[in-house]
């Protein structure tokens, strides 16, 4: 028996491909991004390639596992005083990548660098820094953060709040202060240009940044100080390859380890290859289209008014034309759940029980017609053409359904790294979006895509449409600061009712998120979609 195993083994050895027992060797993760990152800096740009480079590099307060559960990290527990009073206690025995210890000092530091950061984008972080009163160093270990409003999901927030080394910069006194920006202004922060050259891209994580390849391979190398369990990798490459077909061949031909996305059509053959595993798992993000209320629209009848978008009706009648069930069907291979509302049934905010989205383009029209646009009218559909599962293909099927009821769309598929810059900037008038829970609450989605923008409030940083509304306001908003569940759910409930009458986003899907590997490896797969070699194990 001994025998027959040592023999299954050998022929197993044999049988694979020299570049697989060279990377057992070497202990080196090649993994295929399915869309590259913008920046090393984990204070620059909320988005998903992002995060996929800066959770292995830097670490918050707070971390979210695989099921997007708060749990301890640089922080070890976390207690209230009262409905404004969140107390921290520090991890002992931290180091950061260049040696020094970590501390409460390093916390102060990072969120006051988030409020002066000049090349951040869309307010990605500097909007929950906002909704702080005080940060305050208690000791070393020990740091005590004041809301200016009570904060029910400030743990699951802070998360992304990746901490940097305060001696990053020379040492001078920083308090934190919203008023004059910790006195930051004409002060020295670390810049983005040192984050990319690797200068100040130093954190506590399980890996350490050896290069960062704007559009080429991201070198990244074990830390191996790191103060939780040790990855098994000792080098990890993050390759971002837009295209699935590439991404795919370069796995059968041995050049990946691991890929992200694989085209969904491509799935069963897949599941038929000894070769390769796959992980699969349902997700939260939401794919959207936003509808800007700007008068005149850019995109909207070639930016002539007036905006046929600010009316309820025509939202809705768009919303009408969609085929959810045909989309999640044969675009997505059955791999996506047709939305019902802003998150799927069960999660909190939702409201029980309904049904998917409907289809019926007769009424569509009829209340085009009823609108005032019984001829319709014509918009662009801005999309990535990389960066969510099967995007320009969705965006072409919206365009579709969108002209069979009058509304002539012509689609404008651009790159992620293109895409999300002009979004920020508010160049589209119809942008496909896609959006992740960080926590299974509808408050989320709500706050930063909904709610009446308000900088000093860090609420609304990603209304690009500018749709304001204040009976929704009124519920969302309260949310925002209610700390009983039972209270706060009603308030979502009611902001999701109205949201679903107004239509200023068109819910379409939620991904499932799919990971294609090679044999040998092992990985479950995350509902936040980041894709983190330390997950990643020997089978």
């Amino acid at each position: 028996m001994i025998r027959s195993a040592f023999a299954a083994a050998l022929a197993l050895l044999l049988a694979a491909p020299a570049h697989a027992q060279l990377q057992t060797q070497t202990q080196t993760l090649r993994i295929a991004m399915a869309a590259e990152p913008t920046s090393a800096d984990p204070q620059n740009y909320a988005a998903a390639p992002n995060s996929t480079l800066h959770d292995h590099v830097f670490e918050g307060l707070v971390d979210l596992d695989a099921r997007l559960k708060a749990r301890p990290s640089l922080a070890v527990s976390w207690s209230r005083r009262d409905d404004l009073t969140w107390v921290f206690q520090l991890r002992e025995g931290v180091r950061f990548h260049n040696g020094q210890p970590f501390t409460s000092a390093d916390v102060v530091f990072s969120y006051c660098r988030m409020l002066n950061n000049p090349t951040e984008l869309a307010v990605s972080f500097s909007s929950t820094v906002r909704r702080l009163a005080s940060v305050v160093a208690e000791g070393p270990l020990r740091l005590v953060i004041t809301t200016r409003q009570p904060e029910p999901l400030l743990a699951s927030d802070l998360s992304g709040l990746r901490i940097i080394p305060a001696s990053l910069v020379p040492a001078r006194p920083i308090a934190f202060d919203i008023a004059t920006k910790c006195a930051g202004e004409g002060q020295p922060w670390p810049t983005l240009e040192q984050f990319n050259d690797g200068t100040a891209a130093i954190g506590t994580g399980p890996f350490k940044l050896a290069h960062f390849g704007r559009s080429g391979v991201t070198e990244l190398v074990r830390n191996d100080d790191y103060w939780g369990p040790k990855p098994y990798w000792q080098q990890v490459r993050l390759q971002p390859v837009t295209a699935a077909g590439p991404r795919l061949a370069g796995l059968l031909a041995g050049d990946h380890d691991m890929v992200e996305a694989p085209a969904t059509g491509d799935i069963p053959r897949l599941r038929g290859n000894e070769a390769i595993r796959l992980a699969i798992a349902p997700t939260t993000r939401l794919i959207f289209l936003q509808l800007d209320q700007r008068e005149p629209a850019p995109f909207v009848n070639g930016g002539e008014g007036p905006n046929p978008l600010r009316d309820a009706r025509v939202r809705q009648a768009l919303s009408l034309a969609i085929d959810r069930k045909t989309i999640a069907e044969r675009v997505m291979d059955d791999l996506a759940l047709p939305a019902t509302q802003i998150l799927p049934d069960g999660m909190f905010g939702t409201i029980p029980g309904l049904p998917v989205l409907p289809y019926d383009p007769a009424r569509a029209k009829a209340l085009l017609a009823e609108a005032g646009y019984p001829d319709g009218f014509a918009i662009t559909l801005h999309a990535t053409n990389n960066r969510y599962v099967n995007d320009a293909r969705i965006a072409q099927a919206l365009a579709q359904y969108f002209t069979r009821i009058g509304v002539r769309t012509v689609v404008d598929a651009m790159p992620s790294n293109v895409f999300f810059g002009r979004r920020a900037r508010r160049e589209f008038s119809v942008p496909m979006g896609g959006w992740s829970a960080s926590a299974e609450e509808t408050l989320l989605f709500f706050r930063s895509w909904l709610t009446t923008a308000n900088r000093e409030r860090g609420i609304g940083g990603s209304n690009y449409s500018g749709w304001s509304n204040a009976a929704f306001d009124a519920a969302a908003v309260t949310a925002l600061t209610t700390m009983d569940e039972t209270t706060r759910g009603q308030l979502l409930r009611e902001a999701s009712r109205i949201a679903l009458e107004q239509m200023p986003v068109l819910p379409i899907h939620f991904e499932s998120a799919v990971w294609a590997f090679r044999r040998g490896l092992a990985f479950a797969g995350r509902m936040d979609q980041t894709t983190l070699a330390q997950d990643v194990t020997p089978e």
